[in-house]
Formats: structure tokens, C-alpha cells, sequence
């Protein structure tokens, strides 16, 4: 269970991050600069810990899928961005992928 928390902590390092990056106007925003090497720095040292329990496929797909959706939602409330029908439909596929993986595959390390 441990791993999964430290895969929650990574996948919301990382969006943290991704968010941050739109708000950088080179070095005279040092606070979104901050969030973007501090969430990633996160990430990838939290990722480090998950894959010593779940295979790293595994991981990175549920890593990489959940970031998609949860930045792609994020930036419609945050910077007003719009997702169109197919654009919704992708990220309702990336979630059922995540949840087949976890449902259903032997390799997701529980």
C-alpha cells in the first residue's frame, strides 16, 4: 500500500509541475520556476521508492495516464481550456486503461 501512496505523492508532484510550467516567464517568476524543478525533483524520487514494488511499466502507465487526465482537467478550471468530445473520450479511455491494469493485471504489484 505504501507504494501506491508514493505514486499518489508522485502523480501530484508532477501535475503540480506541468501547471507550473505555463505561469514561467523566463527567470522573473521564480515561484512557478520553484514548483516546476521542486515537483519534479518530487516526482521522479517518489517514482524511485514505487518501483522497488510495482513493475515499472506498470507504474509508468499509471503515472503517465493519471497526469494526462488530471492536468488536462486541471487547466480547464485553472486557465480556462476547453475539451472538446474526442479530447473527453481519450481521457475516459486512459482512465479505463488505469483501472483494467489495476482490476485486472497480475503485474500491478498488489
Amino acid at each position: 500500500m505504501t507504494a501506491y501512496l508514493y505514486l499518489a505523492i508522485a502523480i501530484v508532484a508532477e501535475v503540480i509541475a506541468t501547471l507550473s510550467m505555463k505561469a514561467i516567464k523566463g527567470l522573473s517568476t521564480p515561484v512557478p520556476l520553484l514548483l516546476v524543478v521542486l515537483g519534479y525533483g518530487t516526482a521522479f524520487f517518489m517514482l524511485t521508492l514505487v518501483m522497488r514494488a510495482i513493475p515499472v511499466g506498470v507504474t509508468y502507465a499509471i503515472w503517465s495516464g493519471m497526469g494526462i487526465v488530471l492536468v488536462s482537467l486541471a487547466a480547464v478550471f485553472i486557465y480556462g481550456q476547453r475539451l472538446d468530445l474526442p479530447a473527453m473520450l481519450g481521457l475516459a479511455m486512459i482512465v479505463a486503461g488505469v483501472l483494467v491494469i489495476q482490476v485486472f493485471s497480475r503485474t500491478a504489484g498488489h
